[in-house]
């Protein structure tokens, strides 16, 4: 990891002073331009009040296919990651993920990959690799004081929902849902949003709407889908209770009240001796 100027050191503290000295100088100004170059027209503007470029780097993320190299940039607030063009050049697919949404969590070494840990959010989580393991401890430590210090800021409390992680292609060669489906050219192999097994298309088949994930329904596995419908039917049934337990609790509308409510001295029939129109409208009038 490439830290900035207020990252030398090689305690992983990085104080809110030394945040707040460098937010609003031109070092950092500069520094942050030169990252938003990189991306080009394809990137989101990144510059921002008070945000702080804290490092930079480039780690090995776990994809579908194989672990490929990304660049990394952590940033006071958030965390940006991107394909390599050309290093320090040009970098394109920009992600963004908001600090306040991440969790880190230190995974044991695969056959492929050393030095993991894996980053946790409600909509997406990933696992990556360090070159070393003190490059790891650098880049978990300087995270989680950021993290750490962006909610003491807003008063937000740690996120619990995170997305699961996709287990790559080559974990397996047939369906973890069904066991049976072999996985072949023609039957590939789809992800399941929820969990993220590896399924075949007919363990596939539903889709349903996961917000924290995406705005429109994805897709998901048959058991995860038994399980979300299972669990909107039940909130559904809980939603209604409290409507019926409402409605029993509030009294009814009854309009023979309204008789019975008024002053007793004042019930009776209108005196027939007296002419309605001469003695409230017409006076009125007058």
């Amino acid at each position: 990891m490439v830290a900035c100027s207020s990252c030398t050191k090689p305690s992983c503290q990085l104080s809110r002073t030394m945040v707040d000295q460098l937010a609003f100088t031109e070092i950092n100004a500069q520094r942050i331009a030169v990252v938003e170059n990189c991306f080009g027209a394809s990137g989101q503007p990144l510059s921002a009040p008070g945000r702080v470029l804290v490092g930079e780097g480039i780690l090995t993320k776990e994809c579908r296919k194989k672990p490929k190299p990304r660049v990394f940039f952590l940033f006071s607030d958030i965390l940006v990651y991107g394909n390599i063009v050309i290093n320090k050049v040009r970098y394109n697919t920009q992600r963004i993920l908001p600090l306040e949404d991440v969790t880190v969590e230190i995974l044991p070494d695969s056959v492929d990959m050393r030095n993991r840990w894996m980053i946790k959010t409600t909509k997406k989580s990933f696992v990556i690799s360090a070159a070393s393991y003190s490059e790891r401890k650098e880049w978990i430590c300087h995270i989680e004081e950021c993290i750490h210090q962006l909610l003491q800021k807003t008063g937000r409390q740690p996120s619990k929902e995170h997305a699961a992680p996709w287990i790559p292609d080559k974990a397996t060669d047939i369906c973890m849902r069904c066991t049976q489906t072999n996985f072949t050219m023609v039957n590939r192999r789809h992800h399941c949003r929820k969990c993220g097994f590896v399924v075949c298309h007919e363990c596939s088949k539903h889709k349903f709407l996961i917000p924290a994930i995406k705005s429109k329904p994805v897709r998901v596995c048959s058991l995860c889908y038994r399980k979300l419908v299972s669990e909107r039917i039940a909130i559904e049934e809980e939603l209604k209770r409290h409507e019926r337990q409402f409605h029993d609790a509030v009294p009814q509308y009854d309009p023979s009240s309204e008789d019975s409510d008024e002053d007793p001295d004042r019930q009776g029939a209108w005196p027939l001796n007296e002419d309605f129109y001469s003695s409230t409208w017409s006076a009125f009038h007058t």
